[in-house]
């Protein structure tokens, strides 16, 4: 891919560079999306890809979290688990982990109390650009993404 749509914003640190679109960016401009973020590694590329929902407040929260896990509630929850297989409880309270798909489904609470779904899509190589950030920063690529969630990833 040669060309990627302007950003909302650009955040670099050490090997990252973090290319953020808000809902007016055409990568985030979907009814239930606030923000996409893409993590591009120096020397491995693309390597992560982090969608946030919109914020959703109780039973909506928990009906749109089932519609992406369950492979029963609709055909793009079936999806992921025929793709990937029944998930495991990640790290952060809550959390999902596709091991298989280096995937991740999380929450972050916002601080009125609504709750947006972030999922986060990791590429092969996103082990070596992590640890080459570790070298770097003094933490892994995996740290920002915990700071997104509140909570560890793995």
């Amino acid at each position: 891919m040669d060309r990627v749509d302007a950003p909302s914003m650009v955040d670099r640190e050490a090997n990252l560079t973090g290319l953020y679109y808000f809902h007016d960016r055409p990568l985030a401009s979907g009814p239930d999306t606030v923000e996409v973020v893409l993590v591009v590694c120096r020397e491995q590329g693309l390597q992560q890809v982090v969608w946030v929902g919109r914020p959703l407040d109780g039973p909506a929260h928990v009906t749109a979290r089932e519609a992406i896990r369950s492979p029963h509630a609709r055909p793009s929850g079936a999806k992921g688990v025929r793709r990937y297989g029944e998930p495991r409880p990640g790290l952060a309270s809550g959390s999902l982990v596709w091991l298989s798909g280096r995937a991740v489904l999380a929450t972050r609470t916002l601080p009125y109390g609504a709750r947006e779904l972030v999922i986060s899509a990791s590429g092969p190589d996103y082990a070596a650009c992590s640890e080459n950030h570790r070298t770097a920063t003094g933490h892994p690529a995996g740290a920002h993404m915990a700071d997104l969630i509140g909570g560890m990833v793995p």
